[in-house]
């Protein structure tokens, strides 16, 4: 699981528990200029991840870590689908980050509203 936060100018997402260990990562730090967007969506956990490159895929259980397919990097935190949160970027080692939270309605709207924010100041 993960928990997403805004820090000033950044999104931060911070691995959490073992979490860190299936994918060898702890937290990402993303500028909000380079945060597209965000939605709750369940149902890509079922779409195909690509190569592994660093990180856990056991079907069904958990998907965790950084993954390449259709020559794009995406990295993947989850273990219940339902709780999957998928946030685009732009302009990042990473084309999306698919991560489990606690509350996806809840992580959306902090995402969305923060990156309308730093389009406000941006324009």
């Amino acid at each position: 699981m993960a928990t997403v936060e805004i820090e000033g100018d950044d999104l931060v997402v911070r691995v959490e528990g073992l979490d860190k260990l299936w994918a060898l990562k702890s937290s990402l730090t993303i500028p909000l200029h380079n945060v597209r967007g965000a939605t709750n969506d369940p149902g890509i956990v079922g779409e195909p991840k690509g190569v592994r490159t660093a990180g856990t895929h056991m079907p069904g259980v958990v998907v965790a870590g950084s993954f390449r397919r259709e020559g794009e990097r995406v990295f993947w935190d989850v273990r219940d689908p339902a709780k999957a949160v998928v946030i685009e970027l732009a302009d990042e080692s990473y084309a999306r980050l698919v991560v489990q939270v606690d509350d996806p309605r809840a992580t959306v709207e902090l995402v969305e509203r923060a990156v309308t924010r730093a389009k406000t100041r941006k324009d």
